[in-house]
């Protein structure tokens, strides 16, 4: 199920997240019961992430190459699809050409 279109009744932080000198930017949203999502962009470039807690990324547009920590194999994903990060790990993101936007759901 790709992620919706808009959230309703939510708590924003205006200031940005910025990461790799402006190539990731994304945004806190807290949802109504306290859950917490950020909603980014990601440019061009190969980046690591690390993780505390499990997280699910959902790509809203573009596409994406991510390798998870430990993981032999990389995979792609694009506009609809997710993966799933575990907590205490990480992951490497390519964005080959164009911009990837994304919500990051935090699980834990």
């Amino acid at each position: 199920m790709p992620a919706p279109e808009k959230f309703e009744n939510v708590t924003a932080l205006t200031k940005a997240n910025i990461y790799f000198e402006g190539r990731v930017v994304s945004h806190t949203i807290f949802m109504p019961g306290g859950a917490r999502k950020t909603l980014g962009l990601i440019y061009p470039g190969s980046f690591h992430f690390g993780t505390d807690l499990a997280e699910r990324m959902e790509i809203v547009a573009g596409d994406c190459s991510v390798k998870l920590d430990g993981a032999a194999i990389t995979f792609t994903r694009g506009a609809g699809e997710t993966f799933d990060v575990p907590a205490k790990s990480g992951f490497d993101i390519e964005v080959a050409a164009g911009i990837c936007e994304y919500v990051c759901t935090f699980l834990g």
